[in-house]
């Protein structure tokens, strides 16, 4: 980065916008283009779903990790855009979603150049604005000890990839999210402790504190943060969600 670089690049990054006027409002547009954006909850909280999605929104290409691909939710998701964009007629969203299986972060590293060769041929019909990994935590979950050198290596291979993905996502303008899981919270709400969940004392789910998993190394790997939480709040028969943002605004959805 040069001090001509800063004068010339835009001010303003390019935002996505996430289907929902109400969340575009809480993130200032939408997700911001050319960076990475970490989705943090704990399991059954709509990681997923919010990504699907989103993936509906642009050409995608949407990396899962831990589980089998829900191509039918996809599929209704998609149905359910169309019926709500009348502009959409002849096109159906879900053609321009791209999905693979990535099973270990060592074949994540090794296929960011398959990645990149992908985006830019002309394999895709439009040019792919979003890259998907659902989860990235997934990727470190068994072939790492907590020993001193295998934190290490693992702390290697986030900056490895999160280097990668910053790369790709500079170069061709595109949005970059990953999803992530929570661990229950065991320190204190300040100190170096607290610096795990980012500019919050502490973050709350279903009456628990939890933070991100992966720990502070891959917390500096990722340029903003969104966390989607759990309560037992009941609106008639629906449970409500709370989403912190980046804002730090709490919105019920439901």
């Amino acid at each position: 980065m040069t001090s001509e670089n800063l004068l010339t690049r835009p001010l303003i990054a390019e935002k996505l916008t996430l289907g929902c006027p109400l969340l575009d409002r809480c993130l200032g547009g939408g997700l911001p283009c050319c960076s990475i954006t970490e989705l943090v909850a704990e399991s059954s909280c709509g990681k997923t779903q919010f990504c699907l999605q989103l993936a509906l929104s642009a050409s995608s290409l949407y990396l899962h990790t831990e589980f089998p691909f829900p191509f039918r939710r996809l599929h209704q998701l998609s149905q359910a855009f169309r019926s709500s964009h009348a502009n959409l007629v002849a096109i159906n969203p879900w053609e321009d979603v791209y999905v693979d299986a990535v099973h270990n972060a060592h074949q994540m590293l090794d296929i960011m150049p398959k990645i990149e060769s992908f985006i830019e041929s002309e394999k895709p019909r439009l040019p792919v604005r979003l890259i998907v990994i659902d989860s990235i935590a997934a990727l470190f979950r068994t072939e790492f000890n907590n020993t001193p050198l295998d934190l290490k290596r693992r702390s290697s291979l986030f900056f490895k990839i999160s280097g990668k993905l910053k790369s790709l996502a500079n170069r061709f303008r595109s949005a970059v999210v990953v999803t992530n899981q929570v661990v229950d919270f065991m320190g204190a709400s300040d100190g170096a402790n607290g610096v795990k969940v980012g500019n919050f004392g502490s973050l709350h789910s279903l009456g628990r504190r939890v933070c991100p998993a992966l720990g502070l190394a891959w917390a500096n790997c990722v340029n903003s943060r969104v966390f989607l939480s759990r309560n037992e709040m009941v609106v008639g028969e629906r449970v409500s969600f709370t989403f912190v943002g980046q804002s730090i605004k709490e919105v019920f959805l439901a």
